[in-house]
């Protein structure tokens, strides 16, 4: 926004507007819930403004010329009422003739008073220093009076509901948790992924990343604990197969393979308690600016961001980040997907439940579907586990999925749970996804060591 911009919607043109709210009741109802009497500069357009929404919020309609007066009677101060009077004469004697161009500009000049506004309280922010408090402010007031959708009309929006694709999903890698999705994870909804330290979460991630790439999708990963190169050759290892210990060795056989991708991956590390989901935000517009869209992104892991103000708990910081993560999904209408730990109590657990997610409620509550990825010790060994549906709002949960880890590569097989070892450590199918283009197992001495193992 230029200077000429912050400058050109002046006493005229609010004049102008006011002549539009008072004539024009269509204008009124599009526009009565984002105006706001603090656009305007003097007390008498304030004054105005104030009495035409409080009267619309009643009535639902445009307050005449007597109405007007009557209020006015009411006022103590007669310099007020001079001033009220001679603008009311100057809106009702506009012509028509700029009317329309200030209806279209009118949400732009919302935004150039909550800027103005905005500028001149990051002045005390600036000298406290709080870079991230001005950020917030600035990102509030460039949005100013953008949303003009009334919302779904039930009555009149059947066809909408009921349309193909009404609800956007990006599928996951598993087909049983597509099946509960819907389709997947849809745009605006946050997915979160619960498991222990070293079990596999962040693999988990990858898998999701690895599989929406294949299909075309454009996806961010952003990491806070891991480097952007490690990420990549997790990523690496999920495309070839190739345990990443061992990827260093197949650089030509990558090299081969990215090109082919139909999806774009941008990987991006932040230090861990340096970023905040406005820093993420400013990378996502960063990243659409040249050309990288996302269609899905990916934070491992949220916890380990920081709250734009710091705060003596940091549970409560925790759900203020939750929270921004949530809105920022909704916002900008891209599914989000991310990882959080177990407490000590879930980690010994064979299921982990909701009620051994850490800072569970407000988490749970924030996110639209939550599992957890449970594997003990023996799991570890075996390249076993259990996926536990903890939340849902599209569908069933509850429900526990066996699952089979290869967490050289990233790729996890979801199986229907029985409730046995046998079953559980190793189900009787191909599950197992051992067999890589430089290792090839013995599958029969594979399941006589687990045998061996049990005993």
């Amino acid at each position: 926004m230029t200077l000429n911009n912050i400058n050109q919607y002046g006493t005229e043109f609010q004049i102008k507007v006011l002549s539009s709210l008072l004539t024009h009741k269509e204008f009124l109802t599009n526009i009565h819930d984002i105006v706001s009497e603090e656009y305007f500069e003097n007390n008498a357009q304030k004054w105005t403004i104030k009495e035409i929404l409080k009267y619309y919020d009643k009535y639902h309609t445009t307050p005449s010329l007597e109405v007007l007066k009557v209020e006015l009677q009411k006022l103590d101060n007669d310099v007020l009422k001079v001033s009220i009077k001679e603008q009311l004469k100057q809106a009702y004697v506009t012509s028509d003739e700029d009317l329309e161009y200030v209806q279209e500009e009118f949400t732009n000049f919302c935004k150039n008073q909550q800027l103005k506004k905005a500028l001149m309280t990051s002045v005390d922010l600036l000298k406290a220093g709080d870079f991230e408090g001005i950020r917030h402010i600035v990102d509030n007031a460039l949005k100013a009076g953008q949303d003009k959708n009334v919302g779904h009309e039930y009555n009149k929006n059947i066809e909408d509901r009921y349309r193909k694709n009404s609800r956007i999903t990006i599928p996951t890698p598993w087909d049983r948790i597509n099946e509960l999705l819907q389709g997947g994870l849809g745009n605006g909804d946050f997915g979160l992924i619960f498991g222990n330290p070293g079990g596999g979460k962040s693999w988990s991630l990858v898998a999701l990343g690895g599989y929406a790439v294949r299909l075309g999708y454009n996806v961010i990963h952003y990491t806070l604990e891991l480097g952007e190169d490690y990420i990549g050759k997790r990523y690496d290892s999920f495309f070839t197969k190739i345990p990443v210990t061992k990827i260093d060795s197949f650089k030509d056989k990558v090299e081969e393979m990215v090109p082919q991708l139909p999806g774009q991956l941008v990987i991006k590390e932040f230090p861990t308690g340096r970023a905040t989901m406005s820093t993420i935000e400013s990378h996502i517009n960063k990243c659409s600016g040249m050309g990288v869209r996302p269609d899905l992104v990916i934070i491992d892991y949220v916890d380990l961001l920081s709250g734009k103000r710091k705060t003596r708990e940091r549970k409560d910081e925790i759900d203020d980040i939750y929270s921004s993560a949530k809105g920022l999904a909704r916002q900008l209408s891209i599914p989000i997907w991310s990882v959080s730990q177990v407490n000590r109590a879930g980690a010994q657990d064979k299921i982990i439940e909701g009620d051994k997610a850490a800072g569970s409620y407000d988490k749970m509550m924030i996110s639209d579907f939550a599992m957890s990825l449970s594997r003990k010790k023996e799991d570890k060994v075996n390249g076993t586990g259990r996926f536990h549906i903890m939340k849902n709002r599209y569908g069933m949960d509850g429900l526990t999925f066996s699952v089979s880890a290869d967490t050289s590569t990233g790729h996890f097989e979801v199986f229907d749970y029985k409730d046995s070892e046998e079953e559980t450590l190793a189900p009787k199918t191909a599950s197992n996804k051992f067999d890589t283009d430089v290792d090839n197992y013995d599958k029969q001495m594979l399941w006589k060591k687990l045998k061996e193992f049990k005993k």
